[in-house]
C-alpha cells in the first residue's frame, strides 16, 4: 500500500491499481488564508470510495469528493448530528451539500468493516473536541494497515482500536492542539480541541505502531483558532522518546507502507 498526503488532513491510499481518499478537500477559507501555494494537491487517480471522519468543512468538501469518486460515487461518513441549527453550525453546510448531491452516501457505525477490494476499511471510535460526530478510520490493503485520526482529541479507545483493528503499521495523526473560540460554544474552552503533539505521539504508542505521519497543522488564526507552537518538532521529539519514527510528508509526497519499514518517494 502507498500513502500520499493531499494537504491538511487529506490523504490518498493506493494498492493494486486502486485508490481511496480520506478527508480530501480543495479549499476552506481559514486554511487557504494561511497555507502557502501548493498546500493542497489533487489525487493521482479516481478513487473507489471517499472516507470522511466528520463533517467540518476542513474535512468534508463535497465538490472535491465528487471530482475524485464521480457524481454518484460512494462516501462513508459518521452519523448525522442530531441537533438544532444553532447547535450544529459546523456541520450543517456539508450535511446539506451531501443531501443535495447524487453521491452514494453511507452512514457508518463504530467497528463496522466495509470491503472495497483491495481495501478493507473499518470505522473506529473518535471524540471530536467540539462535540460533533466523528469516526476515525483503519484502512487495510496488501497486508498493511493505516490509521487516520481525523481531528480527534485524546480518549480511551486506543487500546481497543489496536486490539480489534490492528496491527497498525502507520498512523496519520493530527498534532496542532488547536484551541477554538467560536460563538456557538460559549464559554470557550482553553483546552485543545484536537491532539497536541505530545498526545498524538502517545496515541501512536498506544496503537502500537512504529511509523507516524503528522497532519492537521500549519494554521494559526487567533483568537478563533490558536495552534500550538513548533508542533512538528515537538511531535518528532515525543515520538522519538517513545521509540517511534516520524515521517513528515509534504503535500504531494508519498511513501510505500510496509511491515517494519516505510520508503519515501515523490508521487508521479
Amino acid at each position: 500500500m502507498r500513502i500520499r498526503r493531499l494537504g491538511w488532513a487529506g490523504v490518498e491510499l493506493s494498492a493494486q491499481g486502486s485508490s481511496l481518499v480520506v478527508d480530501f478537500i480543495r479549499d476552506f477559507p481559514l486554511l487557504t488564508a494561511t497555507q502557502p501555494q501548493g498546500a493542497f494537491v489533487e489525487p493521482v487517480q479516481p478513487a473507489a470510495v471517499a472516507l470522511v471522519t466528520h463533517l467540518h468543512q476542513d474535512h468534508t468538501d463535497v465538490a472535491a469528493i465528487q471530482s475524485v469518486v464521480g457524481e454518484t460515487g460512494t462516501v462513508l461518513r459518521p452519523a448525522p448530528f442530531v441537533a438544532t441549527a444553532e447547535e450544529a453550525p459546523f456541520t450543517e453546510s456539508a450535511e446539506a451539500e451531501l443531501a443535495a448531491s447524487s453521491l452514494d452516501v453511507r452512514v457508518v457505525s463504530e467497528w463496522q468493516r466495509h470491503e472495497f477490494p483491495p481495501f478493507t476499511v473499518t470505522a473506529v471510535p473518535a471524540v471530536d473536541g467540539l462535540g460533533d460526530p466523528q469516526v476515525n478510520w483503519v484502512v487495510e490493503a496488501d497486508g498493511q494497515r493505516v490509521f487516520h485520526g481525523g481531528d480527534t482529541v485524546f480518549h480511551g479507545y486506543w487500546w481497543l482500536i489496536a486490539r480489534r483493528a490492528g496491527p497498525i503499521d502507520l498512523a496519520v495523526l493530527p498534532i496542532n492542539g488547536a484551541v477554538v473560540d467560536t460563538a456557538h460554544l460559549q464559554p470557550s474552552s482553553p483546552l485543545p480541541a484536537v491532539l497536541t503533539p505530545e498526545q498524538a505521539a502517545q496515541a501512536g504508542a498506544l496503537l502500537n505502531t512504529q511509523v507516524l505521519v503528522p497532519m492537521h497543522f500549519g494554521v494559526h488564526q487567533p483568537p478563533e483558532y490558536v495552534e500550538e507552537r513548533d508542533a512538528v518538532n515537538r511531535f518528532a521529539a515525543s515520538a522519538g522518546r517513545l521509540g517511534m519514527d516520524v515521517l513528515t510528508l509534504a503535500p504531494g509526497e508519498s511513501a510505500d507502507v510496509t511491515r517494519g519499514a516505510t520508503d519515501v518517494g515523490q508521487a508521479r
